[in-house]
């Protein structure tokens, strides 16, 4: 069983590390094209250009994830709430369901005798 978390845990990762990367790999090709738009630039502030802009856009994407993590655990507390509610409603009603049926089988059985 432990193993099996284990690669889970390993599999989520690895899908993290290469989600990341291509982030990482698609700001480098947006801060190329965008240099690409000043024909004017020298190499040296083409370069600079697209550090920057790179970083930049690395940076908003980790905000960006980091808000929708925060979120997803927000949500996971929010609905594992919820459905212990939902769970606790129907094992309630589902109890009284019983004893209803219990008492008029009770009843039924009382008055044919």
């Amino acid at each position: 069983m432990q193993h099996d978390k284990d690669s889970a845990r390993g599999l989520a990762q690895l899908e993290g590390y290469l989600l990341w990367n291509a982030e990482v790999e698609d700001a480098r090709r947006r801060a190329a094209r965008f240099t690409n738009q000043l024909p004017w630039l020298t190499r040296g502030q083409r370069e600079d250009v697209e550090r920057v802009y790179t970083a930049d856009r690395v940076a908003s994407s980790g905000e960006t994830l980091g808000r929708i993590s925060d979120r997803a655990a927000e949500l996971r507390v929010e609905y594992s709430e919820r459905y212990r509610l939902l769970r606790r409603r129907c094992l309630a009603a589902v109890a009284l369901a019983v004893g209803a049926a219990s008492g008029t089988c009770a009843a039924l059985l009382l008055l044919t005798r």
